[in-house]
Order: structure tokens, then sequence, then C-alpha cells
């Protein structure tokens, strides 16, 4: 069987004992779908290239580590968002706010976008683009929330902050994303 042809917990096998063409062969299988997560939170196609490349030479260097709890590709990806998080706080001298100071009751609405917005019409596009331009912390985590699809627990573990932080985060980000999309009347 080719290398092309293996499965992804053969190829793994083969990359624990420092197979050079199966770790190529992941990099292809995967390299797309990892740059788009490092463009999401690096927001540079070039800073974004460098920081998937160096997510899989973590991911080989760490290959032992992994122990299939989960899949492979979520592994990887975790690895790819970790290093560009990473990447991003370097190089923007990126600061979360200290939300864990500010004491006001948090609204347990999840159904902010929901209720007011007819998601079958709306633009992604113009969404996305909306999305991209908010605070970098609320960009963040709108991100991981609702475009990666990690929960709130994760995203804690991701971001390095409280589960309160990460409630009161990701609930102003959906606000000020509600009214920027109202400003540009994508909602009303």
């Amino acid at each position: 069987m080719s290398i092309t042809n293996q499965n992804i917990e053969e190829l793994i096998a083969l990359c624990k004992s420092k197979n050079q063409k199966a770790q190529f062969e992941i990099y292809n299988r995967y390299c797309k779908a990892m740059y788009n997560v490092a463009y999401r939170i690096v927001k540079d196609e070039h800073f974004a290239q460098d920081v998937m490349q160096e997510g899989f030479l973590k991911a080989f260097t760490k290959i032992n580590d992994y122990k299939q709890e989960v899949a492979f590709g979520a592994w990887l990806k975790r690895i790819i968002i970790n290093s560009s998080i990473d990447f991003y706080k370097k190089n923007n001298a990126f600061q979360m706010e200290d939300l864990n100071k500010t004491l006001y009751k948090i609204e347990e609405s999840d159904s902010i976008l929901s209720e007011s917005i007819d998601l079958n019409s709306l633009k992604v596009k113009q969404v996305l683009d909306t999305i991209s331009g908010l605070k970098d912390n609320y960009r963040m985590v709108l991100t991981l929330f609702y475009i990666e699809g990690y929960d709130q627990e994760e995203i804690c573990e991701i971001l390095n902050i409280s589960y309160a932080n990460c409630r009161t985060t990701i609930s102003r980000a959906k606000e000020s994303l509600r009214k920027k999309l109202e400003d540009i009347e994508i909602i009303t």
C-alpha cells in the first residue's frame, strides 16, 4: 500500500518512527485546514504560514505524546491554535481585558444573536468581515466559539482565562457584533 493510501493511524505510527514520507503525507492532508485556523487568529497570510509550519514541527516533535484520546485533526488543531495565540501575543502585545475585576451580572442569554438574526438570510462574508473588525479579544473568542466550535471550558484553557472571564468576554463580543451588524443593516 502506498503512503498516500494509508489511514491516519498507520501514518501516525510511521511518524512516531520519524518517517519523513508519512510526515509529509500528514502535512499535505491537514495543511490547508491548519493554515485557515492560523490565519483566523494572526490575520496575516505570511505569518499564518509561519505559524502553521511551526505548529506542524511541534506536532511532529511531540507525536509520541499523542494518545488517540481525540481525533488527530483535533489534537493538531489545538497545537496550531496555541501556536497562533502565542505568536499573536508575542507580536502584538496582546492583552486580554482583566474582566475578573469587573463585577456585574452576566446575562445567561446565548440567544442574543439567534433571537434577532434570521440565520437563513445572513450574508456570511459580511458577518465574518464584521467579526474580524472587532477588538482582538472579542474576535478570538467568537472565532473559537462559533467558527472553531470550542466550548467555553476549552476556550478558557486555550486563552488561559477564568470561566467567568470567558463567559463575560463572549457575552460582550456577541453584543458588540450584534451592534455592528445592526449598523451595517445586516440585522434589524
